[in-house]
């Protein structure tokens, strides 16, 4: 399992008196900070943050809802809190401007800050960002459909972590994944529990948050005038489909095709990631 010294963890006020959880990973250079997928949280970006140290300042956090970081019972999961929370832990851990990386969600949610806040982030890598547009998802599905019915069905107690990581490792989409990746998310994404741990994230969060992803984002695109590479898998699925629509409506976007991978590919290959955001950010310092 995770062996090394962690990051050093701030708790930070965001929005709808929401409190999140930044990991600060230490590191030389320009500040990245990481942006999780959907019900996930900031530590399974350690494999690839702790590669990435020698270039960079490394930062990840936990969205509200997700992880370590806390919310009121009732508090909305739209996507614009989410981009408000990555704000505030931009302010207030004086990253402005920083460079950015996202999978997923956390994608989107850096492309919603930046168009919240021109010229928040001085560059971004982005994996698969979900951005709903009309003419790749119809309404149904673009309000979270099978995916927050399957949400609501996850099994979130186990008897141990050790429990949860051998039944994530045996069925996909974890069955793909490196092991430090799978144990990151595991060891981080659950807490103690009476029968021993549960799922952080709750499966009816997750499902709130896939039924909050019809945004303004699309709609925005040409406002984002950041450099911005997106990445995608080569799975064919809805995000992967979306990946280069965005980097075309971006006016300075940069599409990555990586045909091997899946919507999971920062947790499959976390070196080939890493070397990945390594050379795209550094390109444009």
């Amino acid at each position: 399992m995770n062996e090394h010294v962690g990051p050093a963890t701030s708790i930070h006020g965001s929005s709808d008196e929401v409190l999140i959880s930044a990991h600060d990973y230490g590191g030389g250079g320009p500040s990245i900070v990481f942006c999780h997928a959907t019900g996930f949280h900031g530590r399974y970006w350690d494999p690839i943050c702790k590669q990435l140290c020698n270039n960079f300042h490394c930062v990840s956090l936990d969205f509200r809802g997700h992880g370590n970081s806390s919310m009121p019972l009732g508090t909305s999961m739209s996507w614009v809190g989410m981009a408000e929370d990555l704000l505030c832990v931009i302010d207030q851990l004086n990253l402005d401007p920083a460079l950015a990386v996202g999978h997923s969600m956390g994608a989107s949610s850096i492309l919603l800050a930046e168009q919240i806040r021109p010229s928040t982030f001085k560059a971004a890598w982005l994996f698969e960002p979900i951005v709903i547009s009309p003419t790749t998802f119809t309404e149904k599905n673009s309000k979270g459909g099978s995916l927050a019915a399957s949400a609501r069905k996850r099994k979130e107690i186990f008897a141990s972590r050790e429990e949860a990581y051998e039944r994530y490792a045996s069925r996909p989409p974890f069955s793909a994944v490196d092991s430090d990746a799978l144990w990151a998310y595991v060891n981080y994404g659950f807490s103690d529990h009476d029968d021993g741990v549960v799922l952080k994230c709750r499966g009816e969060i997750e499902a709130q948050v896939f039924e909050s992803s019809v945004t303004t984002i699309y709609e925005n695109l040409a406002s984002v005038e950041t450099s911005v590479t997106v990445a995608a898998g080569g799975d064919k699925e809805g995000p992967a489909q979306i990946a280069p629509i965005v980097a075309d409506e971006l006016p300075n976007g940069r599409f990555r095709s990586f045909a091997e991978y899946t919507h999971f590919a920062p947790m499959e290959d976390p070196n080939f990631i890493a070397a990945e955001i390594r050379n795209e950010l550094m390109g444009t310092l």
